[in-house]
């Protein structure tokens, strides 16, 4: 009986199961609430779904891991991701170059395609994960991108991410880049962007949780600001993120005056506030202003910080407990946060947002891909070439590429980068040009900051048998970049000299010796003075930190496929005694702004293979009354052998004002192409907020008096013209009240 039995009830589970499995059951009929209903308002829906939430729903929604309300059909959301020079940190996408070398281009409207071709691959990312219900880190479309921080002292690791020490071109470039982001569709945003670090956050990176950074009302408004107030009153960004430290005396994620008096009323801010990842623990554990977590999470969110990126808000239930902050409170700030998720159409229906089409294909699509390589391109900026050394035939007696940097991977992907299988390193670039008949030979010959560990030379002779040597010197993110993730940095991520390694000097002296042509590639995220280099190379290419596509960038402008025309986004000491010290954030003395000692190379500098030259500048009023724009005109023309680009630049001086003003301020730059023996006239329009200064009250003043325009292709300096930039014209008109 016994062993009949076990049969029969194994037969009996079976035959259950296999019914089970053919029985169709009845698809879940999912509820419809007013905040589905794409015909509402974004008020409207946000509003109903805050009112449908409980408490302890609420609480999880302000930190940025938001788990799923299953109840109510809300899907799990992560608001952290980055896409510095492409969507980052998530697998396959296309690299471009680091963001300072972006801002080397002068090219907005570049800059608007790279973002959107990465909104496009963002898209496409989200798509292929929410569709395998994938809601992680790094998988959403919040992007944590760009930081406009000023990049007023290259010590400073992050520096890198930034458009460079400008505040107009930073603005400029900034602006056009989250409107390529977030895209131009009335209803929906491609993308979210987000301005960061706000406000005043350089550095020092090993201090940045404790730091409290002083400055005047007058460079707040003047250098430090202008970016984040292009980016919300210009380009809509839905995000700001708070910094680190403390601005005077308050934590920047804790702020009333930059957050709700600057930020909400003066800009008109409608978007999200998310605090720097675990900056509300340095409430407590660095600053030394608060307690508990609970005190910590009461104090941002009642200012305004809608968002924790951390694990402080969870707190929240504490702080209400404990009378610290209220319900009301919470739910002000998620009318603030939700608005994004509903402009990223994630509350619609499959296929009513346009985006939700876009397909993984898109991802490192060609296209994006010669963007890449465009953006690299215009980046690299020529800083000699003596006796026109350059560019190099393909057809030679030889080319010996040397260098700790021309197969270094990290020296092309900087931080914050995604995964590239084609990547193209200085190395493969320079093959992938010379002539089968042309020698060609390669050896590292040198470390990237330490001296050999093998003493014996097997390197340097092969130089006297090749016409060109490359040498590919420079630093990398492992050397440069964030307090924790620049592995090689004795300074979590800083720099506390500004010269390459001394072992790379060492190593340039001996190929010297032995090199007939000697060319020198620098790779590197910020102003690196290089007084060795220039003196004992024949030619000296900056190449940033270039992207997936940076080598074949590099070797199109050494053999001339491409034509150099990069130029500096940031003044260049000649050494780090002409700065002044770190941790001091007032501008006196830093930026081609206020900087009283020659620098090594100007800012806006940047030499061609070809020449330029600038004529006919004429004012339409040399005399115009307080409040009118005054417009001017000037010619540009092409006066050397090659078809290329000039970086036109425009400055304005106050020269009579009643407190101390920058030296030159960038007022306007356009790429404009000529071909050979071509010339174009520029007009421009000097606006009235261009000739405002910016008083010791921080307040924007327009004083009559006399002003001066200068037009050129650098910033207007006698370092610019003994470098060899074409001469600048110059002319004052007048402002009467």
């Amino acid at each position: 009986m016994s062993r009949l039995i076990v049969p029969c009830f194994i037969l009996f589970f079976c035959l259950g199961l296999t019914a089970q499995e053919t029985t169709e059951k009845p698809a879940p009929v999912k509820k419809s609430y007013p905040f589905n209903n794409p015909a509402l308002s974004v008020e409207e829906r946000v509003n109903d779904l805050i009112g449908r939430m409980t408490l302890e729903e609420k609480i999880a929604q302000l930190s940025y891991g938001t788990p799923a309300i299953d109840r109510l059909g809300v899907p799990e959301y992560n608001w952290w991701n980055e896409c510095l020079h492409g969507v980052a940190r998530a697998g396959r996408a296309t690299i471009f170059p680091q963001a300072i070398g972006m801002a080397a281009s002068f090219d907005t409207d570049m800059m608007e395609r790279v973002g959107d071709a990465i909104a496009t691959e963002a898209r496409a990312k989200y798509n292929a994960f929410s569709a395998k219900d994938i809601r992680g880190r790094y998988q959403g479309l919040t992007f944590w991108t760009p930081n406009v921080n000023i990049f007023r002292d290259p010590r400073w690791g992050r520096g890198q991410e930034t458009y460079g020490e400008d505040p107009f071109l930073t603005s400029r470039i900034g602006v056009a880049f989250v409107k390529g982001l977030q895209g131009n569709h009335p209803k929906y945003v491609k993308a979210a962007g987000m301005g960061k670090h706000f406000a005043v956050h350089n550095g020092p990176e090993g201090l940045r949780h404790e730091f409290n950074a002083v400055v005047s009302k007058k460079d707040l408004w003047e250098t430090y600001l202008p970016a984040f107030e292009a980016l919300v009153k210009e380009a809509k960004v839905e995000g700001i993120m708070g910094a680190y430290n403390r601005t005077n005396n308050r934590p920047c994620c804790a702020h009333p005056y930059l957050m709700q008096e600057v930020l909400r009323k003066q800009w008109g801010f409608k978007g999200y506030y998310v605090s720097d990842c675990w900056a509300l623990v340095d409430f407590y554990e660095g600053h030394n202003l608060v307690k508990t977590p609970a005190e910590a999470a009461a104090l941002a969110l009642n200012t305004g910080c809608n968002l924790n990126c951390g694990s402080t808000y969870p707190a929240l239930q504490k702080s209400l407990d404990q009378g610290l902050t209220t319900v009301g409170e919470i739910d002000k700030n998620l009318r603030e946060l939700l608005p994004t998720r509903f402009r990223l159409g994630l509350f619609d229906p499959k296929g009513m947002n346009p985006f939700d089409n876009i397909g993984p294909d898109k991802i490192r699509h060609p296209a994006h891909v010669a963007l890449s390589k465009e953006a690299a391109t215009k980046s690299i900026v020529l800083l000699k070439n003596e006796g026109g050394i350059l560019p190099i035939p393909k057809e030679n007696k030889g080319v010996y590429v040397l260098g700790p940097t021309a197969t270094h991977a990290q020296s092309l992907l900087a931080n914050y980068y995604g995964l590239s299988e084609d990547m193209k390193t200085i190395l493969e670039g320079i093959v992938g040009k010379v002539t089968p008949s042309t020698p060609m030979m390669y050896s590292q010959g040198a470390l990237l900051d330490e001296p050999n560990r093998n003493p014996i030379d097997w390197f340097s002779a092969e130089a006297e048998d090749n016409e060109y040597t490359i040498l590919c010197l420079g630093i990398s993110q492992l050397i440069e970049g964030e307090e924790g993730e620049s592995i090689m940095s004795r300074n979590k991520g800083d720099r506390k000299d500004i010269k390459l390694p001394e072992n790379q000097i060492d190593f340039l002296r001996v190929m010297r010796e032995k090199s007939k042509k000697l060319i020198v590639v620098v790779t590197g995220g910020s102003a690196i003075s290089i007084p060795e280099i220039y003196d004992l190379a024949d030619a000296v290419l900056f190449a940033w930190y270039p992207g997936e596509q940076g080598g074949e960038a590099v070797a199109d402008i050494l053999f001339g496929d491409a034509i150099p025309s990069g130029r500096l986004p940031v003044t260049v000491p000649k050494s780090i005694e002409d700065l002044p010290p770190y941790d001091d954030y007032s501008m006196k003395n830093r930026t081609y702004r206020y900087m009283e000692t020659e620098p090594m190379f100007p800012f806006g500098f940047g030499l061609s293979y070809t020449t330029f030259g600038y004529s006919s500048l004429r004012f339409r009023k040399n005399k115009v009354t307080k409040g009118q724009s005054n417009a001017l005109s000037f010619k540009v023309f092409n006066t050397g052998e090659y078809a290329a680009e000039e970086v036109v630049q425009i400055y304005l001086k106050d020269i009579f004002a009643s407190v101390d003003v920058p030296q030159y301020s960038l007022i306007g730059f356009e790429r404009v192409k000529l071909g050979v023996g071509e010339s174009k006239k520029i007009n421009f329009v000097i606006t009235p907020e261009m000739m405002q200064i910016v008083n010791n009250e921080g307040e924007r003043v327009l004083e009559p008096g006399r002003f001066q325009i200068f037009v050129g292709g650098s910033v207007p300096t006698g370092r610019a013209l003994d470098l060899g930039a074409a001469e600048y014209l110059s002319r004052e008109f007048e402002v009467r009240n």
